[in-house]
């Protein structure tokens, strides 16, 4: 069933959450070196995996210990709704959202059917769609009560503790939020961030690029933090609020499209190491997205030309993740076989 966000907490200040930035963990380094002297000794030749042997390396380093594990995974997917989706910037209206959040309840969307694929559970949460975010083009999306708020939520997405989450969203209009958001954090020109996403072309994608353009406009310039609560959605707080806890929990973190990598591009514009536990799940097929990966020196893990959201990307990624902690732990090494190893 999916979340809902009432009676929750309190939320804290953006002093308090800034505050996190500067005591984040770092990988465990003897996890890492375990994780090196075994691969060292597997049943095959050096560098034979290529990625995979990076990959459980990688999952050892932020899970903090050796061997790695990928049996409990998640898939996380904040639902929200935004107040530019009045300006027709996409072809969808957005009562949409709500009828997607119904849809992945009932097990009728392609994420439902991808996590079963690869064995992962699903959690939807909800954030006031009743309450759309306001108009960037016009005022700030959120208050700062409301946004730290929903950095807040994102906590829930790892309250189970699985040895892997996968953060991704769903919300009509929240390609052009995420837009609006890397436009103001890396600069160019708001046609480089735009792209279609569900369909936008011809005037509707005229609107799009015209909306990012008057929010930046009359929001950029300020600090990444600010950003977010400015032009940002409840659902992009909620995911850069999960990295965050991810981070201090030992959850190593797979992120999904465009809007998802846009809040990433938050925590990484206040902390350029806060994205070392994360992953690239997939490079999609709205342009501005491998641009962002480039940006935060993200390499995902699969390119199928996807522009779907709710997570699908990430969550196919998890049968390349679960392979690779699957082959690190249960593969034989030269010893064991009795075969014998390298000159």
């Amino acid at each position: 069933m999916p979340h809902d966000q009432t009676k929750r907490p309190g939320p804290p200040t953006f002093a308090a959450i800034r505050a996190l930035f500067d005591e984040l963990p770092g990988p465990d380094l003897e996890a890492i070196e375990a994780a090196r002297a075994r691969e060292r000794e597997l049943l095959k030749p050096p560098g034979a995996l290529g990625r995979l042997e990076r990959l459980a390396e990688w999952l050892a380093a932020w899970q903090g210990r050796h061997p790695p594990g990928a049996e409990r995974t998640m898939v996380a997917v904040f639902a929200g709704n935004h107040g530019v989706a009045a300006r027709g910037v996409s072809p969808y209206p957005p009562s949409v959202t709500a009828q997607m959040v119904a849809a992945f309840r009932s097990g009728g969307a392609a994420i439902n059917q991808i996590c079963q694929s690869v064995g992962a559970g699903l959690q939807v949460f909800e954030l006031a769609l009743r309450e759309p975010t306001g108009d960037i083009t016009e005022e700030a999306a959120m208050s700062e009560t409301d946004c730290s708020a929903a950095f807040l939520y994102g906590r829930e997405a790892i309250a189970e503790a699985p040895d892997i989450v996968c953060l991704g969203e769903m919300g009509i209009a929240n390609t052009t939020v995420a837009a609006a958001l890397v436009h103001a954090l890396l600069g160019g020109r708001a046609r480089d961030w735009v792209g279609p996403g569900t369909g936008a072309v011809g005037e509707t994608l005229a609107r799009k690029v015209a909306a990012v353009e008057a929010a930046v406009a009359l929001h950029g310039g300020n600090e990444p933090l600010e950003l977010l609560r400015r032009l940002g959605g409840r659902e992009f707080a909620a995911i850069a609020g999960a990295i965050v806890a991810a981070r201090f929990e030992r959850v190593p973190v797979v992120l999904d499209g465009y809007p998802a990598c846009a809040a990433a591009a938050v925590v990484h514009a206040i902390a350029p190491g806060g994205l070392d536990h994360c992953l690239a799940g997939h490079v999609g097929a709205e342009p501005g997205h491998r641009r962002l990966l480039e940006h935060l020196g993200l390499e995902p893990v699969l390119d199928l030309g996807m522009r779907l959201g709710e997570a699908s990307g990430a969550a196919l990624a998890l049968g390349v993740l679960t392979a690779a902690a699957r082959v690190h732990c249960g593969m034989a090494t030269f010893a064991e076989a009795g075969v014998s190893g390298p000159a």
